[in-house]
C-alpha cells in the first residue's frame, strides 16, 4: 500500500470517520472498524456479471465477504489474487467471497477480466446503491457478514487476506 494511502486511512481512523476507538489499524495499513451497534445489516440482492447473482438472505449459516472494488483502482487490483485465495482456504468451512463491481460497464468489466482472469463471483453494484447502503466511501472497502446475516465489521483499504491480521479477523467468524 503506498504511504499516501496508508496516511490517509490513519487519519480516517484518528478523525473518526464513522469509527469508533474500536478501530483496528492493521500493520499494512487497513482500517478494521466494527459494525455500528444497532445498525442492520442492508438487504444485498445483486446481478451476477456473466455468472448467477447473489441475496444476502439466501446465505444464512455462510460467513460471507463482501468486497467492494473498482477495476481502475489499483490497492482493489493488487488484493484480488489474496481474496480468492482466502476463498479457496476457507471454502470448506463456508466462508462465500464475492466481488462486487462499483459502477462499471460490461465493457470495463471485460478488459479487466482479460488482464487479470478472477475466478471469484462478480456481482454488478451498477447504480452504486449497496455499497452506499454499507457506507463505502474508500475503495476496496470489504464487508464481513456473520452466519446469522448480521455484518460484524468493515476492512477499509487493501489487507493482505492470506496474513495473520485476516486469518485473526476470519477465524472467530467460522467458529
Amino acid at each position: 500500500m503506498n504511504l499516501l494511502r496508508r496516511d490517509a486511512l490513519r487519519k480516517a481512523a484518528l478523525l473518526g470517520l464513522g469509527a469508533c476507538s474500536l478501530s483496528v489499524l492493521a500493520q499494512d495499513g487497513a482500517l478494521r472498524r466494527p459494525w455500528p451497534a444497532g445498525t442492520p445489516t442492508p438487504p444485498v440482492a445483486l446481478p451476477g456479471f456473466e455468472g448467477p447473482g447473489f441475496e444476502l438472505a439466501q446465505a444464512r449459516g455462510k460467513v460471507v465477504l463482501l468486497n467492494f472494488w473498482a477495476s481502475w483502482c489499483e490497492p482493489c487490483r493488487s488484493e484480488m489474487p489474496a481474496l480468492e485465495l482466502l476463498a479457496q482456504r476457507y471454502e470448506a468451512r463456508g466462508l462465500q467471497v464475492l466481488a462486487v463491481n462499483h459502477r462499471e460497464t460490461d465493457a470495463a468489466l471485460r478488459r479487466f477480466l482479460q488482464q487479470m482472469p478472477v475466478d471469484l463471483p462478480i456481482l454488478r453494484d451498477a447504480d452504486g446503491a449497496v455499497a452506499r447502503a454499507y457506507g463505502v466511501r474508500i475503495f476496496p472497502t470489504s464487508v464481513l457478514i456473520a452466519r446469522d446475516g448480521r455484518a460484524a465489521f468493515s476492512v477499509i483499504g487493501e489487507l493482505d487476506w492470506t496474513g495473520p491480521q485476516a486469518r485473526q479477523w476470519i477465524e472467530p467468524l467460522l467458529g
